[in-house]
């Protein structure tokens, strides 16, 4: 080889070196901002659903006023010119099919769960947080002129720095952004930028006194064959409630949309009905997030149908077009059923209650590296065993169904056979 041609060669890896330097400084750069807006962002939602939630505890009555409150965010909504917001499918559309994710998505999605939670709909925080989030990123990425993919990097920071500083979990945070798009394959080149931009999120809620969900299980019995197969049929079942959940959510949609063609009338309706419901179960136990409730699965003195009743009341709510999320209400359903079961069996009500958690959060998100690191940051890493064995059934027989219509499953479950096919 001649010199000029060894000269050459050097040159070239030089300045590609270079570049990947200068192109890590900037997902470094980027994702602190992201961290930072987002994050900061994600930590005043906090505080907002906290001083709602309180608001409503200590005013009940406020239930009544749910229909009225629903006819302000449709028209918050029509006022935008938004009306056809799909929410967090949206997001998740918006990385791998290049769907516009308009700023105003933010503040509407921030208003809306407020109002939502205010008034006692049944709801989660989590998936208004990837809202908010993703709608935050992908305004950082158009501000300085980012390209399509860099965008979509740009999304999944701002939507793992609002999880984070919402919901403290900023291991699982920075992992689900990059696993919910498409269930088979990771965006790893976001990995970097998701990580900073989760612990920058985390650490500004830290220090604005927001602490972390913690869930302690006094103790955990011996990994033995015998307990093994209890939890894999809690896990089992556990799938099964997941793909119900799913149903429910995505029919209770489809009948709304069915009978009450109007908006107006149709979230007007849907208020009603979780009024009467809530009449006839004679509290507020399955209002808003119901995180309150999912301590009482740990002691094991939650109600038997507490996990139905959970599903029925979250797609009363979202169905008739209140916005707010599905995980929390996943959550809250997953501890229910795992608690009875475990008082059933007289098996660590509080072990099944967080291996309930997780393998139906596994079975509605696909994501089962999420829901494992979610596990070990809510319950500790004692139980690893239980909880590795449950996401890995749950995610294996909850089939094709999911909580995002725009979640694309891009390899199968059962075979390594490429299939690239939406959720059910």
């Amino acid at each position: 080889m001649e010199f000029t041609d060894m000269k050459e060669i050097i040159r070239h890896k030089i300045k590609h070196n270079l570049k990947r330097i200068e192109t890590s400084i900037k997902w470094v750069l980027f994702a602190i901002i992201s961290g930072v807006v987002a994050g900061g962002a994600g930590t005043l939602f906090y505080f907002g659903m906290t001083l709602v939630t309180l608001i409503r505890t200590k005013h009940p009555w406020l239930i009544f006023l749910l229909p009225f409150g629903g006819l302000v965010i449709v028209g918050c909504y029509r006022l935008l010119h938004d009306e056809h917001d799909t929410g967090t499918n949206l997001v998740i559309s918006a990385i791998h099919s290049d769907d516009n994710l308009p700023l105003k998505m933010a503040p509407l999605i921030f208003i809306s769960t407020l109002i939502t939670h205010l008034f006692g709909g049944s709801a989660g925080r989590e998936g208004a947080a990837l809202q908010l989030g993703g709608s935050i990123g992908n305004g950082i990425g158009k501000l300085f002129h980012f390209d399509d993919k860099d965008k979509h990097i740009m999304i999944m920071c701002g939507m793992s720095a609002c999880f984070s500083a919402l919901f403290g979990t900023p291991m699982a945070a920075a992992i689900f952004s990059m696993e919910v798009v498409s269930v088979g394959i990771m965006y790893y080149a976001a990995l970097v930028p998701c990580v900073i931009s989760s612990l920058v999120a985390h650490g500004i809620a830290v220090s604005f006194g927001i602490s972390q969900e913690l869930f302690l299980i006094d103790s955990i019995p011996s990994f033995g064959i015998g307990n093994a197969v209890r939890i894999s049929v809690l896990a089992i079942l556990c799938a099964g409630i997941s793909i119900l959940f799913c149903v429910m959510l995505h029919q209770s949609e489809a009948l709304y949309k069915h009978f009450f063609k109007n908006p107006y009338v149709k979230v007007f309706v849907g208020g009603c009905i979780v009024i009467v419901l809530t009449l006839l179960v004679g509290n507020q136990n399955y209002n808003g997030t119901g995180v309150n409730i999912i301590a009482q699965c740990i002691d094991g003195t939650v109600r038997p149908e507490a996990f139905l009743l959970k599903m029925i009341f979250t797609a009363a709510t979202l169905g008739a077009g209140y916005k707010g999320g599905e995980i929390v209400p996943s959550f809250f359903t997953g501890a229910a059923f795992g608690c009875l079961f475990g008082n059933l069996l007289g098996f660590s009500p509080a072990l099944c209650t967080a291996v309930g958690m997780a393998a139906v959060f596994c079975g509605v998100t696909n994501c089962p590296i999420t829901s494992l690191l979610i596990s070990f940051e809510l319950f500790g890493y004692d139980g690893m065993p239980y909880f590795l064995l449950a996401v890995a059934f749950s995610y294996m027989l909850s089939g094709y169904f999911g909580l995002y219509h725009s979640q694309k499953i891009i390899y199968s479950k059962y075979k390594t056979n490429y299939i690239n096919k939406k959720t059910e």
